[in-house]
């Protein structure tokens, strides 16, 4: 049998499955898609709700850091699909994109809906089918079983590429509910761990009632030996963000391991400690405090409000008070949960995967996308990595195909 005699079920309609799925139908095989949700790519839409970030445009040397112990792997996906290769493919689906600022890429619509549904016109046009509101139950003696309105339907594919996502916003998708059915076929799972979150401060009631919902912009937060700069957002739990989310995996790390972690906030990323110290030394007059830190140190409302929660008076002398306000200390004391995650760590082990990212204990059965073990910060690095992967699967899957001409029993 070639290629174009073969059947692929994907099962999860997010980036990752969608993308396996569109390479698959280009190689003439017929793909099925089955998604537990009444549509495709929910998650996709929600993230792009603020604007959609495709990818990122630094160096692929810092690029593949990001990745952090899953580096070396996921490094090798970006081979076959790279930031390059992801505004090929956006600007192929009629969506010209454009590099910001900051670095990341954006489609010039800012909008995940025009570019989904040119992806989904695609797919329709290749041939592929999306069943909705098709979830996976399980296997039963080799078969893969389905719950769908109709009832429950049994399929039996020549492969299949599981790209059911994480456990991260539960409600749109990504519930996790796959981890049994695989652990039971002998599958190693590493435990879900929330990525891209927030984090516990206890905030006085007079700064949370006053500050919460409001950004703290621009500031550079350290944590270790690594430096952000970028914004957070002040909540009535604590802090979150683009920059928190920089560092949240080794935030994490530190806060289920010591109970609490140190994170530095420099509200003046911009200026030294001199230069800040120089402006500090403006007379006050018949400013209040704040008015005065606003004007001289250029400190917004919140960032005067955070200055203040440190115990204690603002330390006399424009020296000191600049060293303070480059460096407020703030305790973290609890890490936000997996319902109000961006992504999750944990997931199929990288061990339980092959270079062509096939299950060993499944032969024919592929992974994509965040149900592996991986995790990246947001700006573009989450999205590139995980379609790079269901590229990397699908490519897995035609060369099983040419490796074992018909297939083999256990993915069927």
């Amino acid at each position: 049998m070639s290629s174009t005699d073969k059947t692929v079920h994907v099962i999860g309609a997010g980036p990752a499955g969608l993308m396996a799925a569109e390479q698959l139908a280009r190689a003439g095989v017929a793909v099925v898609v089955h998604e537990a949700m009444p549509s495709a790519a929910r998650k996709f839409l929600m993230a792009g709700r603020g604007g959609l970030n495709l990818t990122h445009s630094e160096p692929m040397e810092g690029f593949s850091a990001r990745y952090g112990a899953a580096s070396p792997t996921v490094s090798g996906w970006l081979e076959p699909f790279s930031p390059t290769h992801m505004i090929g493919w956006a600007e192929g689906l009629g969506q010209p994109v454009f590099t910001g600022s900051s670095g990341r890429v954006f489609p010039r619509s800012m909008k995940a809906s025009p570019l989904l549904r040119a992806w989904l016109g695609r797919l329709g046009e290749l041939g592929v089918e999306l069943r909705t509101r098709s979830r996976w139950a399980g296997r039963r003696d080799g078969d893969w079983v389905f719950e769908t309105p109709e009832g429950e339907r049994v399929e039996r594919p020549d492969a299949v590429v599981l790209a059911l996502g994480g456990a991260s916003w539960p409600r749109l998708g990504s519930d996790g509910r796959w981890r049994e059915p695989l652990e039971a076929e002998g599958v190693e799972v590493a435990p879900f761990r929330p990525s891209n979150v927030g984090f516990d401060v206890v905030w006085s009631e007079v700064f949370a009632d006053r500050f919460a919902g409001l950004p703290l912009k621009p500031i550079a937060l350290t944590f270790g030996e690594t430096t952000v700069r970028g914004e957070a957002m002040v909540t009535r739990y604590g802090l979150e963000g683009g920059a928190v989310y920089a560092l949240s995996a080794p935030l994490r790390d530190a806060v289920e391991r010591d109970g609490s972690a140190t994170l530095t906030v420099d509200l003046r990323p911009d200026l030294s400690i001199e230069a800040l110290a120089l402006r500090l030394t403006r007379s006050r007059g018949k400013d209040s405090v704040s008015n005065w830190l606003r004007k001289a140190a250029g400190l917004s409302p919140v960032g005067v409000g955070l200055l203040r929660e440190i115990p204690g008076e603002l330390p006399p002398g424009a020296d000191k008070l600049a060293r303070r306000i480059k460096a407020v200390r703030l305790t973290l004391t609890g890490v936000q949960g997996l319902a109000r995650a961006i992504s999750t760590a944990g997931g199929v082990t990288l061990d339980a995967v092959d270079e062509r990212l096939m299950l060993t204990a499944l032969p024919g059965v592929f992974v994509a996308g965040e149900m592996l073990d991986w995790e990246a910060p947001t700006g573009g690095y989450l999205l590139q990595a995980s379609m790079a992967s269901g590229v990397v699967a699908a490519e897995g899957v035609l060369a099983w195909f040419v490796a074992h001409g018909t297939g083999s029993p256990s993915a069927r």
